[in-house]
């Protein structure tokens, strides 16, 4: 099917199932413990062996001789896989990382063998005994120290161009009366999901089954394919449950190539859980970030000028964090200039983690659009007003599908009481506690891809859709499910989702927030083939036929929808493509959010007390599950501005804290009551069901809305994430 015009009404627009907050249909399974996830599964044919990954203990350099003798003559080894028999390896296209050190060394942690023995403690213990003697080599662990030196990065292909310029940035903020130029920092930061990385591998001759946590299974089979060396058509993976991703498992890690030669070497199935510390130094991160914004303005706030500089650090042929990308689209502003510059960086790769580029850009912008508030003397919502457009700010004969950023702006200040915030930072006090309100402005983009699915009714009036989409714990079961059933005109209870498996027919998977969007235009379009299919059997025309209740409909007549695969079941596949409609309009998605913090007057401490979060985002395809989502965002949020940090040993070349318990994430006890509305609007440029992603909005804009209520209260600007008290307590207003 092909969507190249605004939809139009159609069956979702009646809205009996989709639109409805329906619990997760896989819910009961997840609680029941009965949704294996990718290290859990027991139907694997042949005697399980377990692989013990190796890391190297250097951060640049390469492997001089390797001893695993000793580990080869330990009780139950079953196999030792190294650089000198691994055979040739190849990288896939999305991440540059290599998955095996051989010889050289990249990185800290970077595999240098694995262990594949009985049991995962026999290959833990024979893991010791592996001798490596390496030659180091100097390495640039500092990003700091190549800011004046880094050149601009490469065009990648997400991301955006690496420079842009509209107008004259230099010479309209030069004559700007009103003037920003500050600098703002954000640190690596960890996916650190709950799931490790994780791979059972099998093979069956000369063909690969997988059983892994991996959130896009078409990148999944082309990037294992490339680092084998063997056909796509041989490589099946499936992953139907993952314990989270955000973005982390987007395409292979070194988990599933190393279980798959661990498999290959021992003859039999392996797999693979890679140890926590291995996470934060092996696989991808959030690459740490510089951003210089410039904003100039005339003196009743309007933007003339605005400009935003960034450097982050990689690995070589890495690409950059595209943290320019909210400020291309946000604000209106005549005269305009990005740019991003890369380092080459020995560390792990940076790469995409939970709304790349969006979310620490407007780490720095947002606060950047409050400091400039400040100097205007405007409050900080109805500058961001001011300064709303309805176009593209570098295209303007390009509008926006649909843009109502201006109404969450005005929803979330009333909702949250906004008036009542006091300008005047550190002027209100809860007892011993600073109070301070702040908030910050949200965007994503809004992609959409062509994705597939299979659909199949039986006699019984069951409607089975197969897609190989993903759910990462963010409800893809249930909005597929909904789909299925609105199109159908059946219960959910009467549809079966099958996902996460390669066989069955391509989407873009989890990530970059097009999954909703896109499996479920593709439902749709398998859906609308199998109504065609159902009408023709039955002898309808199916122009006039109405799908509800469980029947099939026309004229006084009526037919139960399973008597259409009486004779046998009804299989249909399609997919949905589309047309120019991305490139005639821009496509986004906008928020607002506030949030309200007290700081500890006497030790600076900082508790949230409470945030919304108002999001735009087309229909929502079920409120339930789509305020999960963001509300997980805000927590994200939360240790994006107050704990979370990787922190560089920068003699060494590793991150430090490669664990849970140094690496912060928030805990129950530093999560408020937290709300999510959401604004009533459809985009008909996107799909048929009017729907875009949702998911990483709810991460964007909340770091800084919380770094701007803390300056609220104690009228200390903090540029330098994450806010830790060390940077403003000496600096805490006096006590009365």
């Amino acid at each position: 099917m092909k969507f190249d015009t605004p939809a139009t009404n159609n069956p979702i627009d009646q809205l009996k199932v989709v639109g409805q907050p329906l619990d997760r249909v896989e819910g009961p399974l997840k609680t029941t413990g009965q949704a294996p996830y990718a290290y859990e599964w027991q139907d694997v044919p042949g005697r399980m062996a377990y692989g013990y990954i190796l890391g190297a203990t250097i951060a640049k350099g390469r492997i001089a001789a390797i001893d695993t003798a000793a580990a080869r003559r330990a009780p139950g080894v079953l196999a030792v896989v190294t650089h000198e028999n691994a055979g040739p390896l190849g990288r896939g296209q999305f991440y540059v990382q290599r998955f095996l050190a051989a010889p050289e060394v990249d990185h800290y942690h970077q595999p240098i063998a694995l262990i594949v023995a009985e049991t995962f403690e026999g290959a833990r213990d024979a893991a010791g005994l592996v001798r490596a003697r390496y030659v180091e080599g100097r390495g640039a662990f500092d990003l700091a120290a190549q800011r004046d030196t880094a050149p601009v990065a490469q065009r990648a292909p997400f991301g955006g161009p690496p420079e842009t310029a509209v107008g004259d940035f230099e010479g309209a903020f030069a004559a700007a009366p009103v003037t920003l130029d500050e600098t703002y920092t954000t640190p690596d930061q960890a996916h650190a999901m709950m799931e490790p990385h994780a791979t059972i591998a099998a093979w069956e001759g000369d063909r690969l089954t997988c059983r892994t946590s991996i959130q896009q299974m078409n990148w999944g089979l082309r990037d294992l394919s490339l680092a084998l060396g063997i056909p796509k058509d041989r490589i099946r993976l499936i992953s139907p449950y993952i314990g989270g991703g955000f973005g982390g498992k987007g395409t292979v890690q070194s988990d599933l190539v190393l279980a798959a030669l661990g498999a290959r070497a021992a003859g039999r199935p392996v797999k693979v859980a890679m140890q926590r510390p291995l996470m934060f130094n092996n696989t991808i991160h959030r690459p740490a970030t510089i951003q210089r914004i410039r904003i100039g303005a005339t003196r009743d706030g309007r933007i003339t000028a605005i400009g935003h500089e960034s450097w982050s650090g990689n690995l070589p042929g890495g690409r950059t964090e595209p943290t320019t990308l909210s400020t291309r689209f946000l604000y209106a502003g005549a005269n305009r200039m990005t740019r991003v510059r890369l380092a080459v960086l020995d560390l792990a790769e940076g790469n995409a983690m939970r709304a790349p580029g969006e979310a620490p850009g407007l780490m720095a912008l947002e606060i950047a659009m409050d400091e400039m508030a400040e100097r205007l003397g405007l409050d900080p919502v109805a500058f961001r007003i001011l300064n709303d457009t309805q176009v593209d700010p570098e295209k303007p004969e390009r509008p926006f599908s649909t843009r109502p950023f201006v109404e969450c702006l005005r929803v979330g200040a009333e909702r949250f009481g906004w008036s009542r915030r006091s300008p005047r930072p550190g002027a209100v006090r809860d007892g011993a506690w600073l109070v301070g309100m702040g908030m910050a402005g949200a965007i994503r983009g809004a992609p959409i891809s062509k994705a597939g699915a299979r659909a199949r009714l039986d006699a019984r009036g069951i409607v089975t859709i197969e897609t190989d989409m993903t759910d990462i714990g963010t409800g893809s079961y249930t909005i597929v499910a909904q789909t299925a059933a609105e199109m159908m005109g059946v219960p959910l209870e009467r549809v079966v989702a099958k996902l996460g498996d390669s066989s069955f027919p391509e989407t873009p998977g989890s990530g970059g927030q097009q999954g909703a969007p896109s499996v479920t235009a593709g439902v749709y379009a398998a859906c609308t083939k199998l109504r065609e299919a159902v009408a023709h059997r039955l002898g309808f025309n199916s122009a006039d036929v109405t799908f509800a209740d469980g029947e099939v409909r026309s004229g006084n007549r009526a037919v139960p929808l399973g008597q259409a695969a009486g004779a046998g079941d009804i299989t249909v596949e399609d997919s949905m493509e589309y047309g120019d409609l991305s490139q005639r309009f821009a496509q986004q998605t906008f928020g607002a959010h506030f949030a309200e913090v007290g700081v500890d007057a006497y030790t600076g401490e900082v508790r949230v007390r409470r945030m919304l979060a108002v999001c735009a985002a087309g229909r929502i395809l079920n409120p339930k599950t789509a305020r999960s989502q963001v509300i997980g965002g805000m927590v994200m949020g939360i240790g994006a501005a107050l704990t979370e940090e990787m922190t560089v040993d920068k003699r060494r070349g590793f991150f430090v804290n490669h664990d849970l318990a140094g690496y912060e994430v928030p805990v129950h006890a530093d999560v408020p009551h937290l709300d999510a509305v959401f604004i009533d609007e459809v985009d008909p440029t996107m799909s048929p069901l009017k729907a875009k992603g949702v998911g990483e909005l709810g991460l964007t804009g909340v770091a800084p809305a919380i770094a701007n209520a803390i300056y609220n209260a104690i009228g200390v600007r903090v540029r330098d994430y994450p806010l830790t008290l060390d940077k403003y307590l000496e600096h805490l207003p006096a006590l009365a």
